[in-house]
């Protein structure tokens, strides 16, 4: 008879164990495939009566029947604590340097290390006093982390109220030093350290209320901002084609978005990807700070080349520690690259449990699990009144481009904002490549509504006019109809388009955006007399070209004001002749 907490492999198919067990287990609980010393990380996702599905974030090459299993009675969880930020894990939350400096260049098998270093020290500063009634996040005390606070907050699994016995005195102290003695309704004591232990699949509830996302969070992309506004703690999907544009648009997001925190999951990206993101990221320049952005910054990388059993731990590894963040009361951004990839590894997890396959063999419930990690987003008061929030920006990477196959679906169905980017537009170089008529968003945008409403008819207008141009030419169309189709080309070039490399054009701060949206708006309701068409062609090239060397200029520069000066006298000029 096999001891409690133990158990045997039975079966193995792929990364999916099939283990006896003789005792009390649950579902998502972590165990261990031990084969000689080495012990693979792996986890319960289904219990059929003494039997136990178990998929291993590991290569199980050599396992085999009657290998032994050691049940932890943990679920799969992550530490949460200082020393987070300027990380990179992987989906495990193993840190991937200290990895690389045990295993060298080829991480190897059962290899796990802790994700906050136990040997630095903190300073730590007591907020709350013994005879304190205090509930799970409430702030007990904090250390500094780079430019922000960070709290150490009654662990968030801690149920009901508790009174404060003691506190540390102010002082270093390592992770996982006890800091604080809580007391229960019952009589007992339990310790705090300054780490704590959360389970990733388990969203973060620790606040008083949740609230409805209105604050728009400024990306500093024009089309963004202005057309397909993102709120603070509201969600949205960037789907395209591969190369249409979307890492960039990720990077440009990350360095100039109205955020505290930002955390990138790297979820089943290529292994050349990956290794750009963090060559790259170290470099960016954060223009808050003038430093870099890794201070402010969590990466988690699980390339497609890792097993995929850790693929779908790595987006919950991410949104996990964003709810952290959250909880003291910062704006976090978590960027999940690419969704598409973590529902494939769904795909596969399922295909080997043998369930029944939904639409193009994806699990029936793929919609429920993507709804589910979109929901754990959000903007709340906390229980000291201060406001944090988690916004969720994940890419899809639908075959082919085709916007109508079941993860972009899905994921339309439950986010606020959807910036589609399109093949036409990225190869006539018109970036970023987001498209202005098929993309949408609920949320409040940072310039006049009636503006952009306007802005956006005559973009419609203008394409309509594009495409009949195509059969007719330009000969076989009306004047009127010309200077709309010249009118919506010139939004597009001088405004919808963003040098991600120039810089200053690069980020367009939201007071920016709504004075030069004005004058643009100005510009498009502006009734024009034109008895040539190649005339009005060259007066919107010219103009075009003005004001994208205005983009280029600092508001507070004279240049500024002139090349304002220049646009509005050109427009006067064939405006005064109508």
């Amino acid at each position: 008879m096999m001891k409690e907490n133990s158990g045997k492999i039975v079966g193995v198919n792929g990364n999916m164990l099939t283990v006896a067990f003789d005792g009390a287990i649950s579902q998502n609980e972590v165990g261990y495939a031990c084969l000689g010393d080495l012990r693979l990380m792996c986890e319960v996702v289904r219990i059929r009566g003494r039997l136990a599905d178990m998929q291993v974030f590991e290569d199980t090459t050599d396992l085999g029947i009657g290998d032994p299993v050691e049940f932890t009675g943990e679920m799969l969880s992550a530490e949460l604590g200082p020393g987070l930020l300027t990380q990179v894990y992987d989906g495990l939350q193993n840190p991937l340097p200290r990895l690389a400096e045990k295993c060298g260049f080829f991480l190897q098998r059962g290899v796990y290390l802790d994700a906050l270093p136990r040997d630095l020290q903190w300073a730590f500063t007591p907020n709350a006093k013994p005879g304190d009634r205090v509930v799970a996040g409430d702030m007990l005390g904090s250390v500094p982390e780079g430019i922000f606070k960070h709290r150490i907050m009654v662990p968030f699994l801690f149920d009901g109220v508790y009174t404060v016995e003691s506190v540390v005195k102010a002082g270093p102290y390592k992770v996982e030093d006890t800091i604080a003695k809580l007391k229960d309704e019952r009589g007992n004591v339990r310790d705090v350290m300054l780490m704590q232990r959360w389970p990733v699949k388990m969203p973060i509830r620790a606040y008083a209320e949740r609230l409805r996302p209105t604050e728009p969070m400024v990306t500093s992309l024009r089309s963004v901002d202005t057309f397909f506004p993102v709120a603070k703690g509201g969600t949205y999907c960037i789907p395209g084609p591969f190369g249409a544009g979307k890492t960039v648009i990720q990077q440009l997001t990350s360095r100039n978005a109205d955020v505290d925190i930002v955390i990138i999951a790297a979820c089943g990206e290529r292994a050349g990807e990956v290794v750009e993101t963090l060559r790259e990221f170290p470099e960016l320049t954060d223009p808050r700070t003038g430093k870099s952005l890794m201070e402010r910054t969590v990466i988690i990388c699980n390339t497609s080349s890792m097993p995929v059993a850790a693929r779908e731990a790595s987006v919950y590894t991410g949104i996990t520690l964003a709810g952290y963040y959250r909880q003291m009361g910062l704006n976090v951004l978590l960027m999940a690259d690419s969704t598409s990839r973590w529902a494939q590894a769904l795909r596969e997890t399922s295909g080997r449990l043998e369930e029944i396959p939904g639409e193009e063999a994806f699990p029936a419930y793929l919609e429920s699990v993507i709804a589910a990690f979109y929901e754990r987003g959000g903007i709340v008061r906390l229980n000291d009144g201060s406001i944090g929030s988690v916004t969720i920006g994940g890419t899809v990477s639908p075959a082919g481009g085709n916007f109508d196959e079941p993860v972009t679906q899905a994921t339309l169905k439950v986010v606020g904002a959807f910036h589609g980017l399109s093949r036409a537009r990225s190869d006539a170089r018109r970036y970023p490549a987001i498209d202005p008529l098929e993309s949408w968003s609920k949320y409040t945008s940072v310039v006049d509504a009636k503006d952009v409403e306007f802005a956006r008819a005559a973009l419609k207008r203008g394409t309509e006019i594009g495409q009949m141009m195509k059969v007719v030419g330009e000969e076989g169309t009306a004047m009127e109809d010309f200077l709309y189709y010249l009118k919506s080309e010139y939004l597009d070039a001088a405004y919808l388009q963003q040098d991600a490399f120039d810089e200053m054009d690069s980020s367009t701060s939201g007071d920016r955006q709504k004075y030069v949206f004005a004058v643009t708006a100005q510009i498009l309701r502006a009734p024009m007399d034109f008895k040539e068409k190649d005339a009005a062609r060259h007066f919107f090239h010219q103009l075009a070209q003005i004001h994208k060397d205005w983009n280029r200029v600092e508001m507070h520069d004279e240049q500024f004001k002139t090349l304002e000066g220049k646009l509005r006298a050109m427009v006067a000029e064939v405006t005064k002749n109508a």
